[in-house]
């Protein structure tokens, strides 16, 4: 078996005989495209024909202001239970009612991780000390303050 092959003159293009030839064809070499580069030379050339209207340039828009929250970062904080037990998310979790295993998130204490402003409003990331489960996404209004730091179990 005989191996054969037909290539291009540009697949060739390290074998042509002068430099300039090769910077041409070199597959990596890419032009430099600048956008911009022709913009300067209209603005020169405007400023030169036209009369100068000095205009301010506009104002950048101001930043956001920050949140206010209810709550600070490392709150300890129990769930109200009657305002949990009504609300969407013991609905959505689809628990009977009274379930016994959710009780922990009235009785015990939890650190508020994280606080953030969503549409459907303020909301606390809570994380139960002691207990291994995930922190979750609570809202605000259902969540009570502790006052102090060292925390008793009722």
């Amino acid at each position: 078996m005989a191996f054969s092959a037909t290539f291009s003159h540009k697949s060739f293009w390290h074998l042509s005989p002068t430099p300039q030839a090769q910077r041409r064809h070199h597959p990596l070499r890419l032009p430099i495209i600048c956008a911009n580069a022709a913009e300067p030379e209209k603005q020169s050339e405007t400023t030169s024909q036209e009369p100068s209207n000095s205009q301010p340039s506009p104002t950048p828009p101001p930043k956001p202001k920050r949140p206010v929250y209810s709550m600070k970062k490392g709150q300890i904080v129990r769930v109200d239970k009657e305002k949990y037990l009504n609300s969407i998310n013991y609905l959505s979790v689809g628990h009977p009612p009274y379930y016994k295993g959710l009780d922990y998130i009235y009785e015990d204490r939890g650190e508020v991780l994280d606080l953030r402003i969503f549409e459907t409003g303020e909301y606390a990331l809570i994380a139960w000390v002691g207990i291994p489960t995930a922190p979750a996404w609570l809202p605000t209004y259902m969540l009570i303050k502790s006052d102090k730091l060292d925390y008793e179990r009722m």
